[in-house]
């Protein structure tokens, strides 16, 4: 028994010890965010690879998503005769909650694991090392990119996620099961409002820097091995999951 409570005590020790050394490498981040704005095309080029290459899979489940969303609202609204606030209900449950968070976990498993890899591997080939060698800060010109590019491209993935999750809602929705539209639409709009489309977008801007700081601090930190470059990767998927599950709480209980 003591043996195991010293077991936990210890993975809580540790646990902390992570979070600090992670938020000192934030705040090293912050510190050169400046300097990024003398190097604009990185960061586009990260955006293109965290964001336009995650596009197919961010479109293809918010589609079907939504899809399925519109299948069990309206198995759900049915029994009470209120299939006309379908549209309403999937709105507002994509817009605040399925959206951001769907999208923060489509981007650790696609964007976040690659971030990671590409960073282990280049610590594991000694590129990060001859990089301070030659008085380039790696993290400057390596790190700060990537994570600026994750933090740039989430809100954006978000908002086409919600958009095309909407659009999959309607599919089912109007064409199939035959809603009138006229109702659909107009219960969407009356019941989304512009702070819940903000509450969204912020909740995608927080899982952003979430995922992309883990990514980028695992893949930067990771032990210069195969083994090492596995671990980073498998700990980047499985942290983010997990811290945006617990941020989006803590956002939903701040926000309502």
């Amino acid at each position: 028994m003591n043996g195991m409570i010293g077991d936990i005590v210890g993975s809580a020790r540790d646990s902390l010890a992570t979070f600090g050394r992670m938020m000192m490498f934030l705040g090293r981040l912050l510190a050169a965010t400046p300097a990024a704005v003398l190097r604009p095309r990185l960061v586009v080029h990260q955006i293109y690879n965290a964001g336009a290459l995650s596009l197919l899979i961010i479109m293809t489940c918010g589609l079907f998503v939504g899809m399925v969303l519109a299948l069990l609202g309206y198995d759900l609204l049915s029994r009470v005769a209120s299939e006309d606030i379908l549209g309403a209900g999937a709105a507002l449950a994509l817009t605040k909650q399925l959206g951001p968070v769907l999208t923060a976990l489509l981007f650790a498993g696609r964007a976040g694991s690659a971030l990671a890899s590409e960073l282990g591997l280049m610590r594991a080939t000694d590129q990060l090392a001859a990089m301070e060698m030659m008085a380039v800060d790696p993290l400057r010109r390596v790190a700060l990119p990537r994570f600026l590019g994750g933090v740039l491209a989430m809100p954006l993935l978000t908002a086409i996620f919600i958009a095309i999750a909407i659009f999959g809602v309607q599919l089912v929705g109007v064409q199939q099961v035959k809603i009138d539209p006229g109702s659909f639409w107009s219960q969407m709009r009356s019941a989304v409002e512009l702070a819940d489309i903000y509450e969204g977008l912020i909740k995608g801007t927080v899982f952003g820097i979430a995922c992309s700081l883990i990514a980028v601090y695992e893949g930067y930190n990771a032990a210069p091995t195969a083994e090492g470059i596995g671990r980073a990767t498998t700990r980047t998927v499985v942290v983010s999951s997990v811290a945006t599950l617990i941020l989006n709480f803590i956002l939903t209980a701040f926000m309502l």
